[in-house]
């Protein structure tokens, strides 16, 4: 069973801002049980954190029935499960649409859009034991259906060492929908397999293999393909040349970043969050949230994805607006303002 903690992993970032008055400590924290390979950005003396140990909601969370819409698409997870329920709902709804459209699933529409998604839950925990069990707690049991019967998942791995790992966690639990394959052992003979399937997942794909996924790609079209956990950071997708237009013709679906912002004398819980709610995309904003008074809110939302500079001057101007230091100057700046009369 997953455990219902989030543990902490952090990222640091130092920022090079020379006009930042006082430096202020953003850090990146991870899910302890859940990959992504620690990074560190050294710049200059604040940082940016993400995932803590536990987030300041005060809600307790009862797992709904996955086949309900996700009415919660708005709030941010605060455990393993409701981020694997979140993934999972989202995947099913936002697949359900171009599964059951005839003409799509044919290929009858002269100019189609192939179903192009990306699903991130951080992680750190990579080992092919904590994937293959998150593969299994994410697409097991979804409830991805064509009129009414459960379609083919087709699950594309990195390497042979993953895949027979995930053909162990999947088997006792008679998951016949769902097939596994190394994408390094795909040849023109897997012609077969790739037709047979409804759905491809690539599943914590490296950089190294982007050629062999868009060529996998482009022969499924126009079948749905999702991207889950990349293994590349996407602060790194603009220097990926030619390939960097593959990359971003998947549209997150959902992603989300734990934050700590920590000041000079008090820290904060917060986040980056992206999820489209009941399989509808209609330009669905990342929203940055940040702890206030023991509650996430939303301090700022971005029409594209933010990079990390992005999120670290939302959180310092902030954090500047709060600090002791800035409350000071301001209190006095009043206060001469009304011995002088000036404003």
């Amino acid at each position: 069973m997953a455990s219902n903690h989030l543990k902490i992993h952090l990222q640091t970032f130092r920022s090079t801002n020379p006009s930042t008055p006082t430096p202020l400590p953003v850090t990146k924290i991870l899910f302890q049980s859940l990959s992504f390979p620690s990074q560190q950005y050294h710049q200059h003396q604040s940082h940016v954190s993400f995932f803590p140990q536990h987030f300041p909601r005060k809600r307790k969370f009862s797992p709904p029935l996955l086949q309900s819409s996700l009415s919660s698409s708005s709030t941010p997870p605060t455990s393993k499960e409701e981020a694997i329920l979140q993934a999972k709902t989202c995947i099913s709804t936002t697949l359900e649409k171009p599964l059951n459209n005839p003409k799509l699933s044919t290929g009858k529409l002269k100019k189609q859009k192939q179903p192009k998604f990306r699903v991130e839950i951080p992680v750190i925990d990579d080992s092919p034991a904590s994937l293959s069990q998150l593969a299994f707690d994410v697409f097991g049991d979804i409830p991805i259906r064509r009129k009414g019967f459960p379609v083919k998942i087709l699950i594309l791995w990195p390497n042979p060492t993953l895949t027979e790992a995930a053909i162990k966690t999947f088997e006792p639990h008679s998951s016949n929908h769902v097939q596994h394959m190394d994408i390094s052992s795909i040849t023109n003979e897997s012609t077969r397999i790739l037709n047979s399937c409804a759905v491809a997942i690539f599943l914590a794909p490296e950089t190294s293999q982007l050629a062999v996924m868009a060529t996998v790609t482009d022969s499924l079209c126009p079948k749905p393909v999702v991207i889950f956990n990349p293994k590349w950071a996407f602060e790194d997708e603009s220097s990926l040349g030619g390939l960097s237009g593959f990359v971003g013709s998947f549209e997150v679906i959902y992603s989300f970043m734990g934050l700590e912002v920590r000041g000079i004398l008090s820290k904060r819980k917060g986040m980056v969050f992206k999820c489209v709610k009941d399989g509808v995309l209609s330009g669905e904003r990342w929203s940055v949230l940040v702890e206030e008074e023991g509650e996430l809110k939303v301090v700022s939302r971005f029409r594209e994805r933010p990079a990390i500079g992005e999120v670290e001057n939302v959180l310092y101007n902030l954090m500047a607006i709060n600090s002791p230091i800035t409350k000071s100057a301001q209190f006095l700046r009043g206060l001469l303002s009304n011995v002088t009369g000036k404003r």
